[in-house]
């Protein structure tokens, strides 16, 4: 074969070669755009379904908290003073009532202390009816005196008498009245005394009275920390005691959920060791200082029917309700852009195309949804459910939200 004839074939093959891959590059293109085309279409001219938010009727409004069984009275009880414990009268679990003896300290010591004031006081006693009766002396003395010297006096002026014997006589008046005056002063000493040693019989009785520990009121017996004997030092606890109607609930709310908590408002308690059993319970505090590092609230409720003693330092949760909407739209907070607590944009459908509308929010519900009620006209449906598909023109036909 030809030169030529090769050539001709080698650019014949050439041209038929570069057809096939113009078809290709055809093809490619052609393909991209119809896939284009396809999701320009899906994208803006096909009518997408989007779940729209149901209206309910009755929404209540709730908040919820995370707290622990608290009381209000719990006192750690023990000895004032000093002592080996020799008698303990109640335990754990105990129910008493004011008054109740729980303990004794050994009082052989402080007995002795309370005898040794009482012989003081009868010595006391003694002494002071003794100055009494040398005072009683010395007044009745110093009347005679007096007398006599009266009459002496009036001798000596009817010239019966010396001026002499008169002079004696009120000079012995003058010393019996001194006397008078040594003796009340001793009287008073004497009476001091007496007072001061009842005043130590007092003090010792009422120590000997702090060897016997009394329930400071109706209580139960929640915790006993020392036993038969143990030695005290003064302060040291013997017991924990619980005014059982003073236990409540101290829970912590979001302060951003706190706004409508009033009290009086009717929660429900579940205690973690009864998942199953919740308890009435209403608001009987609410703390006028908030955590500044957690930025919660502290709300205390009392139950209405504690079915038995809950267990001090329990956890618990709260659910508040703090009132109820008749009619409001439900949407989860994700579908509320910019929310910020009271408003934020929303999607919408409205005359059959996807827009976006500025509402307000009544309420925040401890589901993750937002409930709306301000108004919006009936034909006009609230997007669930929000995505990268929905723009603002885009034909939607609304469905019921999963």
């Amino acid at each position: 074969m030809s030169l030529l004839n090769r050539l001709g074939l080698h650019r014949l093959g050439l041209h038929r070669l570069g057809l096939r891959r113009l078809g290709w590059i055809g093809a490619f293109v052609a393909l991209v755009l119809l896939g284009a085309g396809g999701l320009a279409y899906a994208r803006l001219w096909r009518v997408l379904d989007v779940p729209v938010a149901a209206v309910r009727a009755d929404v209540p409004v709730t908040v919820f908290g995370l707290g622990a069984i608290e009381a209000q009275v719990l006192s750690r009880i023990g000895f004032e003073i000093p002592g080996t414990i020799v008698e303990l009268l109640a335990d754990h679990g105990d129910r008493v009532a004011a008054g109740t003896v729980l303990a004794r300290l050994n009082p052989a010591s402080q007995q002795a202390r309370v005898a040794r004031a009482e012989a003081a006081g009868l010595s006391a006693d003694a002494a002071a009816a003794r100055a009494d009766a040398q005072r009683a002396r010395a007044e009745a003395q110093f009347a005679q005196k007096q007398a006599t010297a009266r009459r002496r006096s009036d001798l000596a002026r009817r010239g019966v008498a010396s001026e002499e014997a008169a002079e004696l006589a009120e000079t012995e008046v003058e010393l019996a009245r001194a006397d008078l005056a040594v003796n009340r002063a001793d009287a008073d000493v004497a009476r001091a005394a007496q007072a001061e040693a009842r005043a130590g019989l007092q003090s010792e009785r009422t120590t000997l009275a702090k060897h016997t520990l009394l329930a400071p009121y109706d209580a139960v017996v929640i915790a006993r920390h020392r036993e038969a004997g143990a030695a005290l030092n003064p302060g040291e606890a013997v017991f924990t005691l619980v005014d059982p109607g003073s236990v409540w609930l101290q829970a912590f709310v979001d302060e951003g959920r706190a706004g409508d908590l009033v009290l009086g408002q009717r929660g429900v308690v579940t205690l973690r060791s009864r998942p199953g059993q919740p308890i009435e319970a209403e608001i009987v505090r609410i703390g006028l200082e908030a955590d500044r590092v957690t930025e919660e609230r502290r709300v205390f409720l009392r139950c209405r029917t504690c079915p038995s003693m809950p267990v001090i330092g329990e956890q618990a949760e709260v659910v508040i309700e703090t009132g109820r909407l008749a009619r409001a739209r439900l949407l989860p907070e994700q579908a509320v852009h910019g929310f910020d607590g009271a408003a934020g944009t929303v999607w919408t459908i409205e005359d059959g195309r996807l827009a976006r509308r500025q509402v307000r929010i009544a309420a925040r519900l401890i589901d993750g949804h937002v409930a709306i009620t301000d108004g919006l006209p009936e034909d006009v449906e609230l997007v669930a459910v929000v995505g990268p598909s929905l723009a603002v023109g885009r034909a939607a036909r609304p469905v019921a939200a999963p």
